[in-house]
Parts: structure tokens; sequence; C-alpha cells
């Protein structure tokens, strides 16, 4: 049988009557081209088969054009939304997602890396807020590959990083409180170790410095971020009788426990207890009261961090190593003035 002679670059182009550079563009810059004439090439690569020749192409020059994510938690609710975002803006230049669900196991970061090692994925996108186990925790042990850091900071290694301005959202959800006439606010979530949370916390006190209202220890607990955390929380404050008259939260899943744990006491929210959370997920307007809360801007979050990484990978500079985006506040109906100024 006569060995059939793989297609070339310069086949596709006469079959879909555009130059070189057109062909080129179509396949590793498809928004750069128009949509009529992205589809003559698209079909003359399919009729002469040069699909499988661009592929080899690719494996030669060592490139997958996928990126791998990994997460802690794809079940978190912050999630999914930021996840949509990576894959808008990957989809826009070409590039494919895998996602590694490493449930906080080393192990698994560690197996998840293999995709690196063999170059089935160009660069990745962490939301563990450390670099994987079994890259080389040094840059000098390891080529790291490119990365970007997203929701949750990469601290003292040098890592870029997309996320929402902490600080300055826990600083203006505190203020709203503190505008509705409260002075006795909690903050629950407390977690120095966590970035975020450390974050947060710092922008709840410059609130309340910022109102001349002096920090009381015994209202500021401890919490890892989940609706389980949030209700012992609020269960301790009964037990130090040390009672707020509005919760800080330091997300919305935090906020979710102390509501339950004040639903069971029969408390009437919020004319007895304001309640303040952060991130605005999907169940916030569902709750009862509905959350007043801090919105981030989790789709845009994904396009930049995206944008950021491929930035990296075509050997550029990007204009900044660190995007913060602005929350919003959500105004609802969990906060309102104290009974007793």
């Amino acid at each position: 049988m006569q060995q059939q002679k793989l297609a070339t670059i310069e086949d596709v182009a006469a079959m879909a009557g555009v130059s070189i550079a057109t062909v080129s563009r179509a396949i590793n810059e498809p928004t750069k081209v128009a949509d009529a004439t992205r589809r003559r090439v698209s079909d003359a690569i399919a009729r002469t088969g040069y699909t499988t020749n661009a592929m080899a192409r690719s494996l030669r020059m060592r490139r997958s054009n996928m990126i791998l994510i990994l997460a802690p938690d794809v079940g978190d609710p912050n999630f999914t939304n930021i996840l949509v975002g990576l894959e808008t803006e990957a989809s826009k230049r070409g590039y494919g997602l895998l996602i590694g669900n490493t449930q906080n196991d080393p192990s698994r970061e560690t197996d998840y890396l293999r995709f690196i090692s063999s170059n089935q994925a160009d660069g990745l996108i962490l939301f563990t807020g450390h670099l994987p186990f079994g890259l080389g925790q040094s840059p000098a042990e390891a080529r790291l590959p490119p990365m970007v850091a997203v929701n949750e900071p990469v601290i003292g290694q040098g890592v870029p990083f997309v996320g929402v301005d902490n600080f300055e959202g826990a600083r203006v959800a505190t203020e709203h409180l503190i505008s509705q006439g409260h002075r006795r606010i909690a903050y629950v979530g407390r977690a120095p170790h966590r970035e975020v949370s450390r974050l947060r916390e710092e922008g709840y006190r410059a609130a309340l410095a910022g109102a001349g209202i002096a920090v009381e220890p015994r209202l500021v607990i401890d919490g890892e971020g989940t609706t389980e955390s949030g209700r012992a929380a609020a269960e301790l404050m009964f037990v130090r009788d040390a009672l707020p008259t509005a919760f800080f939260c330091v997300n919305d899943a935090t906020a979710m426990g102390v509501m339950i744990a004040l639903n069971a006491r029969r408390y009437d929210l919020p004319r007895q207890f304001s309640i303040m959370g952060f991130d605005d997920i999907s169940f916030a307007s569902f709750l009862t009261p509905s959350l007043t809360t801090m919105k981030q801007p989790r789709h845009r979050m994904g396009e930049a961090a995206m944008e950021l990484l491929l930035t990296l990978l075509a050997g550029e500079q990007p204009k900044s190593r660190e995007v913060l985006l602005r929350a919003e506040l959500i105004v609802r109906n969990s906060v309102t003035r104290p009974e007793h100024g």
C-alpha cells in the first residue's frame, strides 16, 4: 500500500484560499480570525487531515495546550463560577482544562503533577494556597512551570495572584454594620494561618479603629470557614456570655452556621442579631433572613487569572503580578439597627 503523504499547512492554505499566516492564526489564535474564514480553514483542515499533523507539531513543541487546575475542594461554592471564568478565557485562546481535586491530600497533589512532568499540561492554576507537594519547594529545586494562584495567595514564593481585595472588602462590610449603629461586632472565622482570613480580620479591625471602637478579644472567634465552625462559634459566644449585636463572618458558609445556631435558640433575626457574610454564594439570597454579604466577582477572577497565566506561557511580562478585584456590598435582610443602640 502506498503511504499517504501527510498534509501540510500549505495544502490547507491552498484549499481554504487563504495565506499560510491566516491558517496559523486560525489554529493558534482563532478569535483574531473572521468567523467565515475560520470555518473555511476548519473545513480545509478536516478535508486534508492536517489536524493530526498539527497535533504532532504541538507535541514536537512540547506544548499540550492544556492547563492543570489544582483545587482542594471542587465542591466549594466559590469554585464553580471562578472555573467558568477560567474556561471562558482559556477556550478563547485554544486551551483546555484539566481539574485536579486534591482534597488537601499531598499524595494526590504529587500524582496530579504527572500532567506537568509528562508535558500533558503547560501551566498551573492553584486554588490551594501553596506550591504543590512534589514540585520542589524552592525555585532552585526544580524548574517551576508557569503558574498563577487564584482566590488564595501562595505566600513567599513569588507566585502571581488574582483574587478579591479581602482587606478592603472586610473593611466595607464592617463599616456597613457600624453605619447601622452596631458597636459590639463579632468577627467569626479567625485563622491567622490562612491569608484570606487574616486579611479579612485586619479589615474588620481597621473599620473598628476608624470608628473609635476598641476590639473586644472575646468577640473574635476562631473558625475554619465551614457551616459547622460558624454554628460552634455562635454557641461559644453564649458560653463566654459575650454576646455581640452583630456577627461579621469570614464567609457565607460560616454565616449560615451562625444563623442555624441562633435560630435553634429561637432568636428573632435580624431584630436581635444582625449577620454579615462574605462571598455571596448561591444560597445566600435564599436564607431566612436573606444574607447581607460582600459579593466576589468570581467570573472575572477566573478570566483575569487565565489571562495572566497565558501571558506568562507566551513568555511575556504581565502588567502586574497581583490583580486585586473589588468586592461589592450586597444589602439584603440580615442586617438592621440593633434594638438597643
